[in-house]
C-alpha cells in the first residue's frame, strides 16, 4: 500500500500541473498576510507559475 502510494505521488511530482497548483496555492496563502507581502507573494507565485509553464514540456497522453 504505501509502496503504490509512494508511487502515485512520484508520478505527481513529475507533472506540470502539480507544480503550477502548489505555486498558486502557496500564492494563494499570501492572503492572510499584510496587502504588502500579499501583494509580493502573489507576483511571486504568478512568476514562478509562469517559469514553470515556460520551461517545462507539455505531455502529449494518450487517454
Amino acid at each position: 500500500m504505501l509502496k503504490k502510494l509512494l508511487k502515485f505521488i512520484a508520478a505527481r511530482i513529475r507533472e506540470r500541473s502539480t507544480w503550477l497548483g502548489l505555486v498558486s496555492l502557496a500564492a494563494a496563502l499570501g492572503l492572510a498576510l499584510s496587502p504588502e507581502q500579499k501583494e509580493a507573494i502573489v507576483s511571486a507565485g504568478m512568476a514562478l507559475a509562469g517559469l514553470i509553464a515556460a520551461l517545462t514540456k507539455d505531455t502529449d497522453k494518450e487517454t
